[in-house]
Order: C-alpha cells, then structure tokens, then sequence
C-alpha cells in the first residue's frame, strides 16, 4: 500500500507533499535546512481525538474526526490514500472534521491537526 510521505520545515512549518523521496544524501531543503519526514501517528494520545474513524457506506467512506475544531486548534485536512487512488479534504476551524471519499478496500485515511500533527487509520 502506498504511504503519505510529508516533509515539514521545523522553521517556517511549510509542509510538503512528496510524490517520489530522493535518495541522495542531500534531501529537502527548506530555510537552509533538510525538511523533516513528518511521521503518522496511529494510537490516541492526547485527550482530543485524532484517529479518523470511518463508515463504509456502498462505494464511499465517510471519515469522521472526533476533535474540536476551535480557532486555534483543528484538523487542517483529511486524506484518503489507495494504490491507484489519492484525494484531500481541507477544512477551517469552524466545520465539522468530516470527509467523504470513494471507497477502496485497504485504503489508508490521513488526519492532520495543527497542534498535534499527523494521525492515520488503515481500513479494514
């Protein structure tokens, strides 16, 4: 299954997708110095919830984040990632942490909390 690879610059937060990691010693470089991998988390460890949840309901999922959605604190996107199959949801504070995707078996859903980095659930 294919994995959301995010490098993220510890100076200036910028955050960016790669499609195909290098492997050369020289990495991403952002403010003049290498991005950082931005690992997934997959367990709860913090009072907020983080962990997508879904409901495969026919040949879509709905994605459920169970988490506050305050000015200062949200899940900036959610995503859905399969071998053939790739979309993101963004959101603002304000909204309902939720996202409807088509369905894939095997899938992979991605959350993303400004605070609290990335979270991750496989589907089963």
């Amino acid at each position: 299954m294919r994995e959301l690879v995010i490098r993220k610059c510890n100076h200036c937060k910028a955050m960016v997708k790669v499609i195909e990691d290098c492997d050369c010693k020289c990495g991403l470089v952002c403010c003049g110095e290498e991005m950082k991998i931005v690992k997934a988390n997959a367990t709860d460890g913090a009072v907020e919830k983080h962990v997508p949840t879904y409901e495969i309901k026919g040949d879509e999922i709905e994605v459920v984040v169970n988490h506050v959605m305050e000015d200062d604190h949200f899940i900036e996107w959610i995503s859905a990632i399969s071998d053939n199959y790739e979309e993101i949801k963004y959101l603002k504070s304000g909204m309902k942490a939720k996202a409807t995707f088509k369905y894939y078996p095997g899938m992979t859903l991605y959350s993303y909390c400004n605070k609290h980095s990335l979270w991750k659930k496989e589907v089963e």
